[in-house]
């Protein structure tokens, strides 16, 4: 066979996706009884490409699918895309700008037209990219948000929770984003805390002489002021209550009311109330039937609602502006540095207006209900578990949802006006007649649905919902849902809500939410830190399966990512030694002739050892996958394959792989690498599927297997009759013995390839027996040419030693060193370390270094001082054995 010497990546990876994709083996086996495992693939954003978190999100879920697929289940992972109403539009409202075109312009039917064209031409990147990772979904389920399939579930669900009452239409404050021109949900909206002001302001009395002090942090608003409150509780304004102030900058007189919600201990304990701009001030005016006004327009512009002079000015102008005319006008006590929490648009950043407008809102309480239920009763369970406590929280407190947006891309809402009588019918499709007058022509409802919207119902509209569908029947409820903290929100608990109201099933039994990517020093990778790396370049540059093992591997399960590109070194070097020990073996077991069977093997105890650890592997492994511990299972393979199987298995096996060595001792030693690299290929298929299927395929041509293809090969079971812990306690005991041996060889410089004589006091003949027998692994890897001594024997002189358990290894120094020389070396180097050491300690006693020099380079000393101690002991050692 032709092994390349180096390992390259890409024409491997692209040959075996193809031939899996090929070879329908992402489908899941449909000819089954057995029970199937299904995940559900978050759906990425249409406009989206590749980026760090989605490497993680995506190995995670295809680390357990391959697993399950493994086990011989039925394994379907569903993908998806998402067509991110808001993030899309605004992609081709910046295309049109270019052009000098606005949305307004081009219309709204040719403004869809354009976005569908986008979404044909540019929308699959993403699905591209992460087959380049290697997702072993099934593509023939490819799902898009508005498909016609899931564009029905939308209007079913929509008709359905209206005609229950619990999709309403009311005039609210919600959160608006004047960029984006439309509104957010609560959760839609990111909350930072910054540094502004808050500014003190005069309202006069409108009779008599004095004030009232406000003090606000948008001051813009104010020109929608309707009253000002206090705390009822407050003695300082009771003998005020009632009276009227004037509106500053206006002629418009407000009253001074009271009501519980105040907070005495802010500002001066008198707020202005702005029922259209502000969702406390709202429910104040409410329970007061304060009137609503408006002074701003949908795009953040005061409108003809304010003051002439502030008409047509941006809302930060305006605030300028007001700031002017208060200070002129001698109303502006004093401005103060406030620290506050900001609400901005997920999606670009503008900070967002609180802003009363029609919008249509779906009723949370009723359906959390069934939802904290399940999480109660561990039908769906949250891992880590921590994390059940941030649900149950955010359920017990749920608000009512805004699901309208004021865009053209998505699903517009079912909602039908008559009109010539204005009537409202909410209906799947465009009514034939008005119910109430018979006429025939309608208009829609302009706004859009949120796009969560659809993908609240993803688990079950991806299926064919509300037909009673065979995938619907076989393949919900799901198993393993994978995502990030950050949407538990606006995703997760929304899909437990719908799922169970409309299907009467649970969406998924398990939640898993892994940990954010973090740069080295903590930032969350984004493109605008230019902190986040092209995950392509990284495949191009390392590979997929370095990629996908250097997250795994650093990766605690619910635990942040530090990612770095040194750590894809980890990836890289492992892939490089897998190579080389497929193609040291290959090479090898090539040359040797037939294959024994499993009663025909001559095992001995390294042998016998290798496979037993084996089994123990076998075990860890599928504990750490089936409890979801990724990073576990890598490192415990990672351990075993390169600790164990290359540095000490393969190294063993070279004496006993040459022509010289008796058949039956090479007939075995092929057969044993052989197996224990195919079964290591097994066991790391999940995370490093290409070269593991390479490599698969390559040790099947000489050592045959059942199966066609590694990724429908039988994950490990274990066979506990081989675990020996006599064995492995054997073999341990040697290995330490070699491994103080190479540490002796170190201390006086030994050439690699200078053979020693070894003495050995053991305590029990037992020992002797052992290390006698399996002297050639003491010749191997330790260069030891003989080995004496015995039970009670005397310590030789000129030596230096080692202890290992219960005995003592001593290496002869006569006609290795000269003694007196190497003496004088010794002493010499303790000279010279004894005055380094009395420098350092000399300048950790100073005062004056200590209090004036850096923090860093006070602590690189002491690190200096423990490094050369260390050695100082080590060389003193040495020379009091000699």
């Amino acid at each position: 066979m032709e092994i390349s010497k180096t390992f390259e990546p890409k024409d491997l990876e692209k040959k075996w996706y193809q031939f899996w994709e090929e070879n329908g083996y992402f489908k899941p086996r449909e000819n089954t009884a057995q029970k199937p495992f299904t995940v559900l693939m978050p759906p990425p954003n249409v406009t989206g490409i590749l980026h760090i978190g989605h490497v993680l999100n995506n190995t995670l879920q295809d680390v357990v699918v391959r697993y399950h697929r493994m086990k011989g289940e039925p394994t379907l992972w569903l993908p998806g895309v998402d067509h991110a109403g808001i993030a899309t539009q605004n992609m081709v409202e910046k295309e049109l700008a270019k052009q000098g075109i606005t949305r307004q312009e081009l219309g709204r039917e040719k403004m869809v037209e354009k976005i569908w064209q986008w979404k044909n031409e540019k929308g699959n990147i993403i699905i591209d990219q992460l087959k380049l990772l290697g997702a072993s979904c099934d593509w023939d389920r490819l799902r898009f948000t508005m498909d016609e399939m899931l564009s029905r579930a939308v209007k079913e669900v929509f008709v359905a929770l209206y005609e229950e009452g619990l999709i309403y239409k009311g005039k609210y404050i919600i959160n608006w984003c004047p960029r984006c021109v439309t509104a957010l949900a609560n959760d839609e909206v990111e909350h930072t805390d910054e540094n502004g002001h808050l500014w003190y302001i005069h309202y006069p009395f409108a009779e008599g002489d004095g004030y009232v002090t406000v003090a606000t942090t948008r001051p813009e608003t104010m020109l929608g002021d309707v009253a000002v409150a206090v705390n009822p509780k407050d003695e300082r304004y009771s003998s005020l209550i009632g009276k009227e102030l004037i509106l500053p900058l206006t002629d418009r007189k407000i009253p001074l009311i009271t009501d519980e919600y105040v907070d005495r201990d802010f500002g001066t304990g008198c707020v202005k109330v702005t029922p259209a701009h502000d969702p406390n001030d709202f429910e104040i005016g409410i329970r007061h039937n304060l009137p609503q006004i408006l002074v701003m327009d949908e795009t953040g512009i005061m409108n003809a609602n304010a003051e002439k002079e502030f008409q047509g000015l941006d809302r930060y102008a305006c605030r300028e502006k007001v700031l002017k005319m208060l200070t002129e006008q001698g109303l502006l006590e004093k401005t103060e540095i406030h620290s506050y929490s900001v609400g901005h648009c997920y999606r670009c950043d503008t900070v967002i207006e609180p802003y009363l407008s029609d919008q249509w809102f779906v009723k949370m309480a009723p359906l959390a209900e069934k939802a904290i239920e399940v999480v109660e009763n561990g039908e769906i369970k949250f891992q880590p578990e921590r994390w059940t406590k941030v649900y149950m929280h955010w359920m017990n407190n749920i608000r009512d949802w805004c699901i309208s947006r004021q865009i053209w891309w998505g699903h517009r809402i079912p909602v039908y006006y008559c009109d010539h009588c204005s009537y409202m019918i909410v209906a799947k499709e465009i009514p034939e007649k008005c119910p109430k007058c018979g006429g025939t022509k309608f208009t829609q409802d302009s706004d859009v649905l949120d796009t969560w919207f659809s993908s609240w119902l993803w688990p079950f509209s991806t299926m064919g919902w509300p037909d009673e569908t065979a995938d619907l029947k076989r393949y919900l409820p799901s198993n393993v849902l994978i995502t990030a903290p950050e949407i538990i929100y606006l995703w997760v608990a929304r899909m437990i809500m719908s799922t169970l109201h409309f299907v009467d099933k649970i969406p998924f039994d398990t939640v898993l939410l892994h940990g954010t990517v973090r740069d080295e020093i903590g930032r969350k990778m984004s493109k605008s830190l230019g902190n986040s790396p092209d995950p392509i370049d990284l495949i191009n540059t390392v590979g997929a399966d370095a990629l996908r093992f250097s997250m795994i591997f650093g990766t605690p399960k619910g635990a942040d990512v530090i990612f770095s590109e040194s750590i894809l070194e980890t990836g890289r070097n492992f892939a490089n030694k897998m190579w080389n020990a497929y193609r040291f073996i290959m090479m090898n077991a090539e040359n040797i002739e037939g294959l024994p069977a499993e009663n025909e093997l001559q095992l001995e105890l390294a042998d016998k050892w290798i496979i037993s650890r084996l089994q123990e592997v076998i075990i860890a492994v599928r504990a750490h996958y089936e409890n979801l511990r990724f990073n576990d299972a890598a490192t415990e393979i990672f351990k075993f394959m390169w600790d164990e199987f290359c540095s000490w298995y393969i190294e063993l096996s070279k004496d006993r792989l040459n022509p010289s060595s008796a058949l039956s001792s090479r007939l075995t030693a092929k057969y044993i690498l052989l197996y224990v690299m195919q079964t290591g290929m097994r066991l790391l298929h999940p995370i490093m599927p290409f070269i593991t299927e390479e490599i698969w395929q390559g040790i099947k041509k000489i050592f045959p297997m059942e199966e066609e293809a590694l990724i429908i090969a039988t994950f490990p079971e274990t066979d506990e009759t081989l675990i020996d812990n006599d064995i492995d306690n054997n073999m341990r005991f040697v290995q330490e013995s070699i491994t103080a041996i190479r540490n002796l060889r170190k201390q006086i410089n030994l050439a690699p390839n200078q053979e020693i004589d070894i003495v050995i006091r053991f305590a029990e003949n037992s020992q002797q027996e052992l290390f006698e027998n399996y002297m050639a692994y003491f010749n191997r890897l330790a260069k030891v040419k003989t080995l004496s001594g015995g039970v009670n024997i005397a310590i030789p002189k000129a030596a230096i030693a080692s202890v290992v358990r219960n005995i003592e290894i001593f290496l002869p120094l006569s006609g290795l060193v000269d003694i007196e020389s190497e003496k004088n070396r010794l002493g010499k180097q303790i000279e010279k370390l004894t005055k380094e050491l009395s420098g350092i300690k000399a300048k950790l006693a100073n005062p004056n270094f200590l209090n004036n020099a850096k923090e860093e380079v006070v602590a690189k000393e002491k690190e200096k001082f423990i490094e050369v101690n260390t050695k100082l002991e080590l060389l003193q050692n040495l020379l009091s054995e000699l």
